[in-house]
């Protein structure tokens, strides 16, 4: 499995910019697995899917709304960057698009070359 299984367009403006109120008023979408059907509901509906000893899982994460566009230094090809969380001083976790293309050591530059990266480690 890579990453870029998970890659799909999104419209911009289906991205929520603030929460809805009341908060369980936000959409959930229940997929069923005996038939494969899709039910649009809401979040105040999940007590009608549960069923004792389910376990339920709730991922808090948010993303920071911090995507850069650049070029890989020595190609020009193009690169995406998709800043997740700040590790220290000037390092930063991220995911890239292509990922083939930020091996350990690749620099990269950004807004015309006001701003340089460098891949220090890949996981």
């Amino acid at each position: 499995m890579s990453t870029s299984d998970f890659y799909y367009d999104l419209p911009e403006e289906l991205i929520a910019q603030t929460p809805v109120e009341p908060r369980n008023h936000s959409r959930l979408m229940v997929l069923s697995k005996k038939d494969d059907s899709i039910e649009h509901k809401h979040f105040y509906d999940l007590c009608d899917y549960l069923k004792k000893g389910d376990l339920l899982i709730l991922n808090d994460s948010r993303v920071l709304p911090a995507r850069l566009y650049g070029e890989k230094i020595g190609t020009g090809s193009a690169i995406e960057f998709l800043l997740l969380e700040q590790k220290g001083d000037k390092l930063w976790e991220i995911i890239c698009r292509p990922g083939k293309k930020a091996r350990e050591g690749a620099e990269f530059i950004f807004g015309g070359g006001r701003l340089k990266a460098k891949v220090v480690e890949v996981k």
